[in-house]
């Protein structure tokens, strides 16, 4: 083989699997192939519509996988008990910074008085994401599906949308320290939207990108670490196939994530 033909192999070999999206493969022990896509569940106009290349693998695929079906119009807020007033849940320096951020936000703090902690800091994140030009529209997660149903490729869901809202009602002292997190880090938190959004604008992370924290650790064992083991296994037990799996980008990289809990198990 002659030196340029050996320094094409090298590259072929070096950049194959690595997409121009934060995505990569991975082959379980059962046959499963997986093609693991990091989401953002919401995104900006320029994220749409999605590489031609995705769009062509969910085609081929047997089934598309995300952590829950969100193309419907039911919410998931409803039916939540009302809770006591906020100046009786928390102490005075975060109802200050609740209030002045609600103020930054134009959102009326009276609407929050009765909710649980947990869905007011959802309700804060979402707003935050709208400000920087997020559209649930032109979230990941959310073409992917539309893409999946154009073609009529069945859907599956890791968690589905009424899990995740059990969790965060069973999050302590009615998610206090969700809330605590989204005012301590608000400012760390743009800034990793940013970062996710410059994933599929501009390059993918590498394998270990330096990310800021934005949760608490036991936060992110609840969260992050223990989702990341139950989709574990969710995965290993498919039937062989191929399919594309689209969970929220930072399951993809950091401590405990999925692709290394995945590998591991392989092994």
């Amino acid at each position: 083989m002659g030196l340029f033909q050996r320094i094409k192999s090298a590259l072929r070999a070096l950049f194959r699997g690595r997409y121009p999206w934060p995505g990569l493969d991975i082959t379980l022990s059962g046959g499963q192939k997986l093609h693991l896509v990091g989401s953002i569940h919401m995104g900006t106009r320029d994220m749409a519509p999605l590489p031609p290349r995705l769009v062509s693998m969910i085609q081929q695929a047997d089934a598309l996988i995300v952590e829950a079906d969100i193309s419907g119009n039911e919410t998931p807020f409803r039916d939540l008990p009302a809770y006591p007033p906020l100046r009786e849940r928390l102490s005075e320096a975060h109802f200050q910074q609740l209030e002045k951020l609600s103020d930054e936000l134009g959102l009326s703090l009276a609407l929050f008085d009765s909710q649980p902690l947990w869905q007011i800091a959802m309700i804060l994140q979402a707003t935050q994401a709208q400000k920087l030009g997020l559209r649930p529209d032109y979230g990941i997660d959310y073409q992917l599906l539309n893409a999946a149903r154009e073609v009529d490729k069945p859907v599956m869901e890791l968690e589905g949308a009424e899990s995740q809202i059990t969790l965060l009602r069973e999050l302590p002292d009615n998610g206090l320290s969700l809330l605590e997190d989204t005012l301590t880090h608000w400012h760390t938190n743009a800034r990793l939207l940013q970062v996710m959004i410059g994933w599929w604008m501009e390059q993918p992370p590498g394998d270990t990108p330096s990310l800021p924290n934005t949760f608490s650790q036991s936060l992110y064992d609840v969260l992050m670490h223990q989702r990341n083991l139950a989709w574990q296994k969710k995965l290993h037990a498919l039937p062989p196939g191929h399919y594309v799996v689209a969970v929220g980008a930072l399951h993809l990289y950091g401590e405990g994530n999925l692709p290394s809990m995945l590998k591991a198990e392989r092994r």
